[in-house]
């Protein structure tokens, strides 16, 4: 009896779905998950193995997000594009489901990222620009600028030189 509870209790957090065609297992399939507790319904279509996404696939969340990419044992892995609901997008690198290595990450209000990334943040070399039209080129660790850096400011101003922790230090 606790072990039918402690079931039906772990059901909500699970989730229902089913393989609807070709081969969920080894082999090219679509998955449909259903709703739970207000979670939106969502798709999985593309090659498997292991009973696993990987290789070609597109990860679709009814009234979210969209992945369409490279997977790796169950994990965006490699190339691959996701969309937001809000009109964000990255175009870019994966490692175990986080943006790693080159990508552009394009926000909805404008602002545009360009380079490296580790861990999800920017962290290497790499371009934002401003909605506004200002723009830093340079050193990013831990997604801050921090290195040596150009900050162009529309208004004609430029602070080239060394950057520590998003504070402009000096040529």
């Amino acid at each position: 009896m606790k072990k039918l509870l402690l079931i039906l209790l772990c059901l909500p957090m699970i989730g229902f779905g089913q393989c609807v065609s070709g081969n969920c297992e080894n082999g090219y399939g679509t998955y449909n998950y259903k709703a739970l507790k207000g979670e939106a319904d969502s798709k999985y279509v593309g090659e498997w193995k292991d009973g696993k996404f990987h290789g070609q696939g597109t990860f679709t969340v009814k009234y979210g997000g969209k992945y369409v990419g490279e997977w790796k044992n169950g994990m965006k892995g490699g190339k691959g594009t996701m969309t937001y609901l809000d009109g964000s997008k990255y175009v870019g690198e994966y490692k175990d489901n986080i943006f790693n290595g080159q990508g552009t990450f394009t926000f909805s209000n404008g602002n545009i990222y360009v380079g490296e990334l580790k861990n999800g943040l920017p962290n290497g070399q790499g371009t934002f620009t401003f909605a506004n039209g200002d723009k830093y080129v340079g050193e990013w660790r831990k997604d801050k600028r921090h290195g040596q850096g150009t900050m162009t400011y529309v208004s004609g101003r430029v602070n080239k030189g060394l950057w520590i922790n998003n504070e402009f230090s000096g040529e």
